[in-house]
């Protein structure tokens, strides 16, 4: 971990924005998308067009707009919203088309991509995220969204060595923009993890528990960090976070905990030693009343679950996945 909070625990969701395709369109046309599995990420780099999300006001996006779109819901994007829309699986032919093209001219150009989350952890962003982004091209701070648009627009036009892999970055980097825009713009965020790490007067003390989480930090140490009396301290975080503070580090380690019985092969009593318990079986039993299952069998689970995905059974299912939402940062 690297001391920042915000950056942890987009590393713990895995967060990894990918730009699939785009489209090219002119005269009168309508495309309608399916509701999306993953986040949506999509970018206006000419014209203008309507996006009109099922059960919303239809809005206009103009040149330079990116939307985020967390709804699942199906949308359609039209030059008119009186045309007949176009099935988007068949204009993109089932995903083997990157980039579509309607009409004869490029009235409208948009690119287009998704954000992909760990199945176990994702839901720690994707849930206290709004259903939907939009941040104009003139909006304050999206003059960085505006270059970096630019940048990924001239990687995938000009095909020079390395664009697959600096349009990954870029894409990577828009996200995390568009992040901090909405943060700037949005207002107080809801009670929860994502104001906590975002939080100017809680940034020290999360930062302290987030760089050494097996540390045993007492209540005064975190207050003093963060310039406040003891009382204030507790009364503040928990109104920022949901929680109270040492239950948010508590529930930080065991997120620690699965990611590594999933992915890693530290020894059960390594990992209890490393997060601040003294023995095996004080980690176990925190373990299991946050996750539902002891250590080891989370572990074995996590094991077979990988194999199954990979033998291509699509009734694989991350371990723990069913138990995850036990686990919070904080309220919503």
């Amino acid at each position: 971990m690297t001391g920042d909070p915000f950056s942890d625990v987009i590393r713990l969701v895995k967060a990894q924005s990918v730009m699939a395709g785009g489209l090219t369109a002119g005269g009168t046309w309508a495309i309608r998308f399916p509701a999306p599995d993953e986040i949506k990420l999509f970018a206006l780099v000419k014209g203008r067009c309507w996006l009109h999300i099922d059960g919303e006001d239809p809005f206009r996006l103009e040149t330079g707009d990116i939307v985020l779109l967390a709804f699942k819901r199906g949308f359609i994007l039209a030059s008119d919203l009186t045309a007949m829309p176009i099935d988007a699986w068949t204009l993109f032919a089932g995903g083997t088309v990157r980039t579509a093209k309607l009409g004869d001219s490029e009235d409208c150009i948009q690119i287009g991509g998704h954000v992909r989350l760990d199945p176990v952890n994702g839901g720690l962003l994707a849930d206290l995220l709004p259903p939907l982004i939009h941040i104009r091209a003139g909006a304050p701070g999206a003059a960085s969204l505006q270059w970096l648009l630019a940048a990924l627009v001239r990687e995938q036009a000009e095909e020079l060595p390395g664009a697959s892999l600096a349009s990954t970055q870029l894409a990577q980097l828009m996200f995390l923009q568009i992040l901090r825009v909405y943060f700037q713009k949005s207002g107080p965020l809801p009670t929860g993890w994502l104001r906590a790490v975002t939080d100017r007067r809680l940034s020290a003390a999360i930062r302290l528990m987030h760089g050494e989480p097996g540390r045993p930090w007492r209540l005064d140490e975190l207050a003093r960090a963060a310039a406040m009396s003891r009382s204030a301290f507790a009364h503040y975080f928990k109104t920022v976070a949901g929680l109270a503070p040492l239950e948010y580090l508590t529930n930080w380690r065991m997120r620690l905990a699965e990611r590594e019985l999933r992915e890693g092969s530290m020894p059960v009593a390594n990992l209890a030693r490393s997060l601040g318990y003294g023995s095996e079986s004080a980690f176990s039993n925190a373990f299991k009343r946050a996750m539902g299952q002891a250590p080891k069998r989370y572990r074995s689970a996590a094991r077979t679950d990988a194999v199954r995905r990979f033998d291509g059974d699509p009734s694989g299912s991350a371990a723990g996945e069913s138990d995850a939402g036990r686990l919070t940062l904080g309220a919503r």
